[in-house]
Order: structure tokens, then C-alpha cells, then sequence
């Protein structure tokens, strides 16, 4: 991380400030999408990662590697995310970055998982798993420099199969976003996971946890309403979202003018 920066958190909130931003691309880079004249590169996703960096880093407040699509490489995809990490720290030390992992496990080996991702990558922020309770998450939680990003209700369909579960009068993803807001959020480096699909429960999920980060996932090619995110999603200090792209950005004919559109569509809002 940047020094100029104590935590994660601050980091997020300088670069919304500095950009009018909430737009995140998430770096989805699925080898078998990458146009012909990235697979001639030695690590082809790390190039396509550096192009579209360059191409829409001026609109951006994150970047969100799934680690899914690197993992899938083996060594090469390892090398490739590791050089993607270097090249962020080094020339946009200012922009948030995500790994998009869904971590979630007991003992040594969420501390593994930490230090891996935190230590090793070098990353700002995690998606967590929450089904394994607080004391799987503790050694993301106890990390007030980094953020924790805890899935609450996302954005597939079958996602309310376990999620809209009833647990006395509440919904399972509301205790679980309660749980993060009293119990979890000790050091103020919780966010929360809402999807853009389900703007009904994103507005609930404000109303819950108070001024809390959101990582809304959804919108774009998933279907999801970027108005309707911004209209109920704000925060008091007008931010607090996270607005997630990958597909719409990463394989537009031009990366640079889709996330420049989207970016300014987000910074007129916040104006009104």
C-alpha cells in the first residue's frame, strides 16, 4: 500500500474524492477470451491486465481480480497476477485493488489465506466467506490497515436459495449484515457484498448498516441498474459503493471509452 495512506479504508475514500468515482473493473481476464495478440505475450493475462489498466485507470476507484481465472493458469496465471499486482503498486499506488477470492476457512489456514493475499500479493482488500462464522474471518478482521469485504446478498439468481432463508423475523443475509455492522467492524475495515440485482435489499442493507462500504457486483452485463444502485445505495457522506464492472469493460470495443462513460454517469449523480 501506499504510505500515504494508513489504511485501506482511507485509500478507497482519497481516490473517490480525487476521481468522483465508484467504478471498480474487475480483471476477469479469462484466457480464452484475451484477443490474438495478447496470447503471443510471454504471461498473456498480465498484458491484457496492463492494457486495460492503462486504458481506464483515470475512472476507476479499484480493481478486482478474480483469482479464479488466474488460479486456472497454474504457475503462468500465478505469474500473471503477481506481475499485475507489481505493475498496480508501483504506477496507480492510489487505486484500491480487490482479490475477488470469497475466503472463508478455521485456524492456520485463514491465516495462510491472509497473509497470502495481504502479505505476499500484496493486496488492499478481500471478499470473504462468512458461513464459517467470525472466528474463520479473524485473521482478515484483526488487520485494521486492510479491508475485509463479506458476502451478504449477491447477484446471481439462486442466490436467495440459503440467503432469503428466515431466521426469526429476519432474513439470513440481514443477519449477516448485522453481525459485520456490531460485532465484525471493531476496527471501521468492513464492507459488505450487495449485489446490483436486488436494489430492493440494497436499500434495506443501507438502512442496517448505516454508512458501510458496499461492493455491488451486477451491473452491466448481469443486468443491473446503475441508477437505481446510486439512488438507494449512497452513503451519507456520498459514497460508499463500490461499483463492480468486468464483462462490459473488459470486452468492449474500447475499454477506455465504456469505463469513461460509466464513470461519468457515476460523477454526474453525485453531483445532483
Amino acid at each position: 500500500m501506499n504510505t500515504a495512506y494508513e489504511t485501506a479504508m482511507g485509500k478507497y475514500v482519497a481516490r473517490v474524492k480525487a476521481t468522483r468515482s465508484l467504478l471498480c473493473v474487475g480483471l476477469d481476464s479469462e484466457l480464452a477470451n484475451l484477443p490474438n495478440r495478447f496470447l503471443r505475450e510471454p504471461l498473456p493475462q498480465f498484458a491484457f491486465n496492463r492494457w486495460i489498466i492503462e486504458e481506464t485507470h483515470p475512472y476507476v476507484c479499484a480493481y478486482k481480480p478474480n483469482m479464479a481465472f488466474y488460479e486456472a493458469q497454474g504457475r503462468l496465471g500465478w505469474q500473471a497476477l503477481g506481475e499485475t499486482m507489481r505493475y498496480l503498486r508501483s504506477e496507480h499506488p492510489d487505486i484500491l485493488t480487490i482479490c475477488d477470492a470469497k475466503r472463508g476457512d478455521i485456524g492456520s489456514t485463514s491465516a495462510a489465506y491472509a497473509h497470502a493475499i495481504f502479505d505476499e500479493l500484496g493486496f488492499d482488500a478481500v471478499t470473504l466467506n462468512p458461513y464459517l462464522g467470525g472466528e474463520a474471518l479473524q485473521p482478515f478482521l484483526e488487520r485494521p490497515d486492510k479491508i475485509s469485504i463479506i458476502l451478504c446478498r449477491t447477484s446471481n439468481p439462486q442466490s436467495g436459495e440459503l440467503q432469503d432463508l428466515e431466521i426469526g423475523q429476519q432474513k439470513l443475509w440481514q443477519v449477516v449484515a448485522q453481525k459485520v455492522a456490531q460485532e465484525w467492524n471493531r476496527h471501521s475495515n468492513c464492507m459488505l457484498v450487495m449485489g446490483a440485482t436486488y436494489p430492493q435489499e440494497l436499500a434495506q442493507a443501507r438502512q442496517l448498516v448505516g454508512d458501510m462500504p458496499f461492493l455491488v457486483p451486477g451491473v452491466g452485463s448481469q443486468g443491473g441498474d446503475l441508477n437505481e444502485v446510486l439512488k438507494v445505495g449512497l452513503n451519507r457522506q456520498g459514497h460508499g459503493l463500490i461499483i463492480n464492472s468486468s464483462r462490459a469493460i473488459l470486452w468492449a470495443n474500447s475499454p477506455q471509452q465504456a469505463a469513461s462513460e460509466v464513470a461519468f454517469f457515476i460523477s454526474e449523480k453525485l453531483d445532483q
